[in-house]
């Protein structure tokens, strides 16, 4: 295992955005917010759709708080606004499945108009800061580099995939179909095949210095040596899930680690959380409709699901270094920023950034294709990985959110890399990485399987 250089990230600037492109960034962070709001029946604001999450009201307001305090109070020293709801709207929960917080119910939270008041001040004084203030210091704590800034727009940025997952969860009824909603729906269902990944180096992390802004678990970048491996071309997609289904893979305990069939017992799991079953037919709950199930699109399950998938097929699922290896790394060429390349993330690679309400069939951008021949890598879906989520060596927490990663750093969080639909493109990033509890079935996040050789 060696460190990176500044060289191994040659393709990432280091140049940071300007105040302008800041303010930018922020504006329209808070406009895609606002617009998953507007999506939102009214009766359901209070609503807590995820037992795991608090209700829509809670982020309404803890979107701007979060900005509010890390930029404009801890970074720049500047006072409060509502002492009470700075620290209502601070922070999100996550807890273990067992242990959910009973619903506090409409008496707990403030009314609407209160919250609005509060997130416009906020703003207010957000943008204050990024129109005026000096925000980037080097050696400060919190402003070398502008960490701050940044800080609060990737936070939002993953907040409101946090957002889609809420609505997803909503009765059709209490949320407004935008005009133009078309699901994806028809796509043939690819022909799944093993791809070899030869043995070779695998990049994780990034160094400080050598992009504008990275999370604390992004760092410090190191090479690390990859075995020789297969990996299966597309994600599993709905049918392939469905054979699993079909065959007893919900009844049968070979299949889950004891914690996970105890939980598929206790919540009387039968099959993937975005499936609904009419009589003897199976449907996707899709964004705002209910949809015959799509069997090219990705399945989306939890950790526990994929993980009993691959060993009911005789497979594993990938390493986050072996996806690494597939997705970014080629030779000779070495380190992409991207499993096409280097081009922009557009629509054409990918399904992310927002693009899409749903999936799409698996294989359908060939544009996305990495350099081995491995689709939607990015995009889709996030990938499930075997890695349990831990620091990388050399690992120190980022003054602007220090509890950020480490408080997530128990053994209980598996790594996943990629990106969803609802992933902006900011976040997609070779060294990005997502994590969540094994049995979180709400995800928008699907797997494929691997192998140490090639075989049945």
């Amino acid at each position: 295992m060696q460190s990176t250089s500044r060289t191994a990230a040659a393709f990432a600037s280091s140049t940071a955005p300007d105040r302008n492109e800041f303010i930018r960034q922020y504006r329209s962070n808070r406009e895609r917010t606002a617009a998953l709001f507007d999506i939102l029946d009214d009766a359901a604001y209070y609503s807590r759709p995820i037992a795991l999450r608090h209700p829509f009201v809670f982020y309404e307001g803890h979107l701007p708080c979060f900005s509010f305090n890390t930029l404009v109070r801890r970074a720049l020293g500047e006072p409060g606004i509502d002492a009470r709801l700075e620290a209502l709207f601070a922070r999100g929960i996550d807890p273990d499945e067992t242990r959910a917080k009973p619903d506090e119910g409409r008496a707990a939270w403030p009314h609407r108009g209160v919250v609005r008041q509060f997130a416009a001040e906020a703003d207010r004084r957000v943008m204050d800061a990024l129109e005026r203030a000096d925000i980037d210091q080097p050696g400060h704590p919190l402003l070398d580099r502008a960490e701050a800034v940044f800080t609060v727009l990737e936070h939002e940025a993953m907040h409101q995939e946090t957002l889609r997952y809420l609505l997803h969860r909503l009765p059709f009824g209490s949320k407004r179909q935008p005009a133009g909603y078309a699901p994806v729906v028809r796509g043939a269902h690819p022909a799944q095949r093993w791809i070899a990944i030869p043995a070779g180096k695998s990049l994780l992390g990034i160094e400080a210095g050598d992009a504008p802004f990275s999370w604390d678990n992004e760092r410090p970048g190191f090479e690390t040596h990859v075995a020789a491996f297969v990996i299966e071309q597309h994600d599993t997609t709905n049918a392939a899930f469905l054979e699993f289904v079909e065959a007893g893979g919900y009844r049968d305990p070979r299949w889950w680690r004891a914690d996970d069939w105890a939980w598929i017992q206790r919540e009387r799991v039968l099959h993937p959380s975005f499936w609904a079953r009419k009589g003897s037919e199976w449907y996707w709950r899709g964004m705002f409709e209910l949809l015959p199930l799509p069997l090219a699109w990705p399945v989306y399950v939890s950790w526990a699901e994929a993980n009993a998938f691959a060993r009911w097929r005789g497979a594993r699922l990938p390493s986050e270094a072996e996806f690494q290896r597939a997705a970014y790394e080629s030779e000779p060429a070495g380190r992409r920023q991207y499993p096409w390349g280097d081009a922009p993330p557009t629509a054409e690679r990918g399904v992310f950034d927002f693009n899409s309400w749903d999936p799409e069939p698996a294989g359908s951008h060939p544009g996305g294709r990495s350099p081995w021949g491995v689709d939607d890598l990015v995009g889709n879906g996030w990938t499930w990985t075997a890695s349990v989520f831990a620091p990388f060596p050399g690992f120190s927490p980022m003054p602007s959110y220090p509890e950020y990663s480490a408080d997530f750093f128990d053994g209980q969080h598996f790594v996943l890399k990629g990106a969803s639909p609802a992933t902006a493109r900011e976040l997609i990033r070779p060294s990005f990485r997502n994590w969540f509890r094994p049995r979180y079935p709400q995800v928008y996040a699907s797997f494929r399987c691997a192998r140490s050789r090639m075989g049945p």
